[in-house]
């Protein structure tokens, strides 16, 4: 099977579609979401709704979804991120609130396993920014392959000949010097890891941004990536 991987999408719609038109043109199989959907981004309801319509085989919550149905600490956000999910919280619908609820912190299947940061603790969104830390949540798993994101820095730790955590980067709000949007493909039958970069318009996604009355920072990093 091949699976698109898909992290951190925070209601950037123009990245989304941006990434959906490109696996339009690939042998998809299965969606699976590592989490954030909404948060940052201007667009959550459609993002959440376009998500769904993809029917993904897992979905799971990362800290901005818990942070909007209020079981995640916004003491734990920054000022733009709490603006931003204070914003978020008013305008999404009674049913796309419940969807967010309905997400758990980690997803098992016989091939791999999804986590939004580390499984260690995965409840509290801890941040894996290194090979040890990642070493760490590979003796956690029981699968060979375990999918992150939550850091928004697309990377692949190889500890051997499979096992592997796999940050998916961050479609929405990549923060790796690459504003293009990132995703990875993963092909089971080949053991194929990919990670792609797409462009998208950063413009609409900025001006929405900043339309909607959310911080201009939010807007302007997509420009850098950062």
């Amino acid at each position: 099977m091949r699976y698109a991987v898909l992290s951190d999408i925070h209601g950037n719609l123009e990245a989304f579609e941006a990434v959906l038109k490109y696996l339009e043109t690939e042998d998809i199989d299965s969606y699976v979401s590592l989490g954030d959907i909404v948060g940052y981004g201007a667009n959550p309801s459609e993002c959440i709704r376009l998500l769904r319509s993809l029917k993904p085989s897992a979905s799971i919550a990362g800290n901005h979804d818990r942070g909007v149905v209020g079981s995640f600490d916004l003491g734990d956000f920054n000022e733009y991120a709490r603006a931003a999910v204070l914003w978020t919280r008013k305008v999404l619908r009674s049913l796309e609130l419940e969807y967010l609820k309905s997400l758990s912190a980690v997803h098992v299947s016989k091939k791999f396993t999804l986590v939004h940061g580390s499984l260690k603790e995965p409840a509290d969104f801890n941040y894996i920014f290194s090979s040890a830390e990642a070493a760490e949540s590979m003796k956690l798993s029981t699968t060979p392959l375990l999918f992150i994101g939550h850091t928004h820095a697309a990377h692949i730790y190889k500890f051997d000949s499979e096992r592997r955590v796999v940050n998916a980067g961050s479609i929405g709000q990549p923060r790796d010097r690459d504003h293009r949007a990132s995703f990875v493909i993963y092909d089971d039958d080949k053991f194929d890891i990919k990670i792609i970069r797409v462009d998208y318009d950063i413009e609409k996604a900025r001006k929405k941004i900043l339309d909607a009355g959310l911080p201009v920072f939010l807007g302007d990093r997509l420009r850098e990536g950062v």
